[in-house]
């Protein structure tokens, strides 16, 4: 695979990622409820960066790990490819069919139990030890959607030189952490939080449609840089 696109395939299925918002709601309601307590100002950031930093950590974890496995498992699999693009174009429409409930508000798809739990760790939470975890947690309760971008950029990693790999998945973590980033650097420089969740709740179904599109669009291109001329040097076309 060429470099160029190799990199370009990391860095779409980043700005993928960045789409999907878990991280930033548990990132906004651990600061509404710091706030709510009346935490000082600089217990909350500390707080909530604690909170990006298990999130950041997870992330290079995931496809960190996803790119050794596939590096002893199936360096060289062809079919794997194919797979991903079906898979993308699998999760794109799901995202655009299920990913919001139809209700107000910015309430996601996971559970109504689970969707509690998230709330009373986060209200609960008052050590950058604990925010550190949930932010381990909202990567991990994700995955059932964010693992096929995962994959997709760990095989772009492992068709890049050595001395790029370490580098690449980096930028795929600051990428995919970037609606994170945004949201605490509006936090930090005093941008209030009802108007953050306001433009959430009026965009949610614009982000929701960004992110299942780009995982197809993802799949084409896949498709038209990769699939398609292995299928010419197999002689099927």
């Amino acid at each position: 695979m060429d470099t160029l696109i190799a990199i370009s395939i990391i860095a779409l299925a980043g700005s993928i990622h960045a789409s999907f918002q878990l991280s930033v709601s548990m990132a906004t309601a651990l600061s509404g409820h710091a706030l709510g307590r009346q935490l000082a100002a600089k217990r909350t950031l500390r707080l909530l960066f604690g909170f990006v930093a298990g999130a950041l950590a997870m992330t290079l974890l995931c496809v960190s790990f996803a790119s050794y496995a596939i590096g002893i498992l199936a360096p060289h699999n062809s079919y794997l490819w194919i797979i991903l693009t079906a898979g993308l174009m699998i999760v794109g429409l799901a995202v655009i069919l299920f990913y919001y409930r139809k209700t107000d508000g910015t309430e996601l798809w996971i559970s109504r139990g689970f969707a509690h739990f998230l709330r009373k760790r986060t209200a609960k939470a008052s050590l950058t030890a604990e925010a550190f975890s949930l932010g381990l947690t909202s990567v991990v309760s994700e995955l059932v959607f964010t693992i096929v971008p995962i994959i997709t950029a760990a095989c772009a990693i492992i068709a890049l030189p050595p001395a790029w790999q370490i580098a690449s998945a980096i930028l795929y973590t600051l990428i995919a952490s970037l609606g994170l980033l945004i949201v605490t650097a509006l936090i930090g420089s005093g941008h209030k939080l009802s108007h953050i969740q306001r433009w959430r709740e009026q965009n949610k179904y614009f982000l929701q449609f960004s992110a299942g599109l780009g995982l197809i669009i993802l799949a084409f291109y896949i498709y038209t840089n990769t699939i398609s001329d292995m299928i010419t040097r197999m002689g099927i076309l």
